[in-house]
């Protein structure tokens, strides 16, 4: 088949290159210059494991090209995607569907003959209807479909989500658009993945939904942290307790920073201001931005209360700033505000990240970077890990040790086990644990009533 996909940031390309690698030609088109220049002489401007592979493939292959030009690819294809941004509006944090409605326009002027246009944007409940009222009032002779097909991968896995994926959302009851979509997905189809047709406001609901679920899951186990903090639970043990539980699940219940990136604080936002222009207010997921939002401030002062109370003129090395590892997406990053809260506390703060120093030098004030680990852990008063990249989970301890002035770790992500890391000498601050400096008051007040009444503790032990 012949496929455009409008928009070549993170969703189009992966998605792209995806499709021509099940066989279709695949036409991205992007009105940015750069980016386009950039894919044609073999540069891709995102970070994904697996995907420079696919599309070098498959532009050998001649399925996969690129063009700043919409209206000569459209006008060839049968099925046209629109993959573009949907950033949260200033000033009242709804989706911004302005790209999305240009591009609908765009579209519909170029189309020749039947055409499907599927929204692959996260977009919210009744965008699909509005596309269709444009052309219909716009463009009244031109013969096109609107179809809602969200996408759900995740960055980092994005290449193995689309190729492999738990359901494949279709928001149609067009019979001939789900003719057509059903051969788009044809490849995937065969190897058994769902492919579950609901009406179009319905598809659109599932993606926010899930995501808002999935945030108020990653949410919950990072208040059950704090609370293991204060009664001396361990949440790793708590989580692996409850995720046992088939009804919950594992998925989603790691304690950390907070959540980030592209989509969970997008969409989360979204769908509270499409429930409260609906009048049927989504309190739970209200209550998950609010929490989330506070919580990577309290992670800047957790470090500070690491390092005694204080910051001001300590060096802090940061392992890590993008949202999760494998990507080199920034976007809403906890270590964005978690840097602030250090810089407004007085520290000197030194990072180093695998794939995101770039990105972080447009939104992070100034932080000294380095290139690697132990360069910005020598001479540091407490080495903080925000994001779980592999390289980190491995560390020299006793290497790091000779090259701190002061050994505190505060693991934001709980990547090591405690034993492993005080060991080595270094005071030890994880997430949803007992911090050391507890353990020591706890040890030190046992050690006490020993002392004091031998006996009586005989007794209490019989």
């Amino acid at each position: 088949m012949r496929i455009v996909m409008i928009g070549s940031g993170y969703v189009g390309l992966v998605s792209g290159a995806c499709l021509a690698d099940f066989g279709h030609h695949v036409t991205c088109v992007d009105k940015s210059a750069a980016k386009i220049d950039a894919l044609e002489a073999g540069k891709v401007p995102i970070f994904e494991p697996g995907l420079d592979n696919i599309i070098d493939h498959n532009r050998n292959a001649g399925r996969l090209d690129f063009s700043k030009e919409l209206a000569a690819s459209v006008a060839e294809a049968e099925v046209v995607f629109i993959a573009v941004g949907t950033p949260s509006r200033r000033g009242d944090g709804h989706a911004d569907l302005s790209y999305v409605y240009a591009a609908a326009r765009e579209i519909a002027a170029a189309v020749c003959g039947f055409t499907v246009v599927v929204t692959k944007s996260t977009v919210p409940v009744g965008t699909g209807d509005e596309i269709e009222r444009i052309f219909r009032e716009e463009f009244p002779e031109k013969d096109i479909s609107v179809v809602s097909n969200p996408e759900f991968l995740r960055e980092g896995a994005a290449i193995t989500d689309f190729k492999r994926p738990d359901r494949i959302v279709l928001g149609t009851e067009e019979p001939r658009a789900v003719e057509i979509m059903r051969e788009v997905y044809r490849p995937l189809y065969l190897n058994e993945a769902p492919l579950y047709f609901c009406e179009r406001r319905t598809s659109e609901l599932i993606k926010y939904a899930a995501n808002a679920f999935l945030a108020m899951k990653i949410t919950f186990i990072n208040e059950i942290a704090d609370l293991c903090e204060q009664i001396g639970a361990d949440v790793q043990k708590v989580a692996k307790g409850i995720g046992m539980d088939k009804r919950i699940g594992d998925k989603f219940l790691h304690a950390g920073p907070g959540y980030g990136g592209s989509c969970f604080p997008k969409d989360t936002l979204a769908l509270v201001k499409t429930a409260q222009d609906h009048d049927s207010p989504v309190r739970l997921i209200e209550t998950t931005v609010a929490i989330n939002d506070n919580r990577k401030r309290a992670m800047g002062r957790k470090v500070i209360a690491a390092c005694d109370g204080t910051v001001r003129g300590k060096k802090i090395a940061i392992l890590g700033l993008t949202f999760k590892p494998n990507t080199d997406d920034m976007r809403d990053a906890p270590s964005i505000t978690i840097i602030q809260a250090l810089l407004d506390g007085g520290a000197n703060v030194h990072a180093y990240d695998p794939e995101g120093m770039e990105m972080a030098k447009e939104v992070i004030g100034s932080i000294t970077y380095g290139n690697d680990p132990y360069e910005i852990a020598e001479d540091a008063d407490a080495i903080v890990i925000v994001t779980e990249w592999d390289e980190f989970r491995a560390l020299d301890l006793k290497r790091m040790k000779s090259l701190v002035k002061t050994p505190t770790i505060v693991d934001l992500r709980n990547i090591y086990p405690v034993a492993e890391v005080t060991k080595h000498g270094f005071a030890y601050f994880a997430i949803g644990k007992k911090n050391e400096k507890q353990r020591y008051a706890e040890g030190s007040r046992s050690a006490t009533i020993r002392k004091i009444h031998p006996r009586s503790v005989r007794r209490q032990a019989c």
